[in-house]
């Protein structure tokens, strides 16, 4: 069969089945289960109404069941259990073996490194882009230039960076941008800018950053108000002030290794193999793609910004960095919030990037490009859904966070 008839015939039958079950049940629950006729009409009708919002829920309900409920405990089930010996239970040898490879720790440091920098990185240059395009009058084109690529798939975006990061050998033209820019370095004051200044000038913003979030946030629970006495919200600053430690830590260290480091000028590099750079461009292309998403709800948030508290702090003499930093930026901490924590979900589950462009190689691995090898290349998966459930243990105080902190916003 064509395959475009046979994805209208799925279409039309599914459409069509989601409107026969509709029907059908309402049908059922008003004239066969509870009809509301008789001396009991008005208890029918009552009992009908409580009923059929269950009615509306049970096909999301199975579906969520059969599709993430069921893999959640198969996973976990097969993670105590080994597959080649008939499915026997063997308790946490899977963890234990699992935490026994290099591989394994070498994932998880690269995964702490990508939730360190890209959302950091990400939700920087989205508040940027959100803050300046607002200011100008072609603004609504150049968002669309930046959130142009949401629109394309974490593989397609490989490809295309894969292609920046080519290499070709010495004699021979350079197809790789990246490669063609740095051959033109040899040393000298343009060098020095460039490869030096720049980059340590953007680490210390990123350092003085994490400093400023990690400060705000631990005096913040400090003197918190009453409502934000809770151990969950202890716990989730807690978080932060941590991974603000750690990422100004490394970050000093990155800003005297830049002066340091020995760059081999006139050579073309083999990007995608040089460890830790390699990694680093790895993240770029999330970076790139998040960052457009970050500025589309960040700029929403800056226009929902009171102008009347916008003209009071200018009328008392507040100059632009003021008024961004103690005005606008309190005003939508919660939607930077918001973004950060999404950010950091896509982070935590980033498989496509790693996958298409080095395969775990070169000490770029993480979590789940591991627990993919081990699934289905070693066809282990006892260690393959333990590493699974770590993932997931990860995700789970992020998600439960974000739940607590909807429901606080709500009450």
């Amino acid at each position: 069969m064509n395959p475009a008839l046979q994805g209208l015939i799925t279409v039309f039958i599914g459409v069509s089945g989601c409107i026969g079950y509709f029907y059908f049940s309402n049908q059922f629950l008003d004239k066969v289960l509870f009809p509301a006729k008789g001396v009991n009409a008005g208890r029918n009708i009552h009992r009908a109404n409580m009923v059929r919002p269950w009615l509306f829920l049970l096909p999301a309900m199975i579906a969520l069941g059969l599709y993430l409920v069921y893999p959640v405990f198969a996973t976990l089930w097969f993670s105590l259990t080994d597959r080649n010996a008939g499915n026997a239970f063997v308790g946490l040898d899977n963890y234990r073996q699992m935490l026994s490879q290099p591989k394994f720790w070498e994932a998880m440091n690269n995964n702490v490194l990508w939730l360190i920098i890209v959302p950091a990185a990400s939700t920087a240059f989205g508040l940027l882009a959100a803050q300046l395009t607002d200011r100008i009058r072609w603004g609504n084109f150049a968002k669309s230039l930046i959130f142009m690529p949401m629109a394309i798939s974490f593989v397609g975006a490989s490809v295309i960076f894969k292609l920046i990061y080519d290499t070709r050998p010495v004699d021979t033209n350079q197809i790789g941008v990246l490669n063609a820019v740095w051959l033109q370095f040899d040393g000298g004051m343009g060098s020095f800018l460039i490869l030096r200044l720049v980059p340590a000038a953007l680490v210390a913003c990123f350092v003085a950053t994490l400093a400023y979030v990690g400060y705000t946030t631990a005096r913040k629970r400090m003197r918190p108000s009453h409502h934000e006495r809770t151990l969950l919200g202890g716990i989730g600053a807690a978080c932060v002030v941590a991974i603000c430690v750690i990422g100004a830590i490394m970050g000093v260290g990155a800003f005297f290794g830049v002066f340091t480091f020995d760059y081999p000028y006139g050579e073309p590099q083999t990007w995608l193999t040089t460890p830790t750079w390699n990694s680093l461009l790895l993240m770029v292309v999330l970076i790139w793609i998040q960052t457009g998403f970050a500025m589309v709800i960040l700029s929403a948030a800056l226009r929902g910004v009171p102008e009347e508290t916008i003209e009071a702090a200018i009328v008392d003499g507040a100059n632009v960095f003021q008024v961004f930093f103690k005005i606008k930026m309190p005003q939508i901490a919660g939607t930077i919030v918001v973004v950060w924590t999404t950010i950091t979900l896509t982070v935590l589950k980033v498989f496509d990037i790693v996958f298409a462009m080095s395969n775990g190689q070169w000490e770029t691995q993480v979590l789940a490009n591991y627990m993919f090898e081990q699934l289905f290349r070693a066809n282990d998966w006892g260690v393959g859904s333990a590493a699974a459930i770590v993932i997931m243990l990860m995700v789970s105080p992020i998600l439960i966070w974000n739940v607590w902190n909807v429901r606080k916003e709500m009450r």
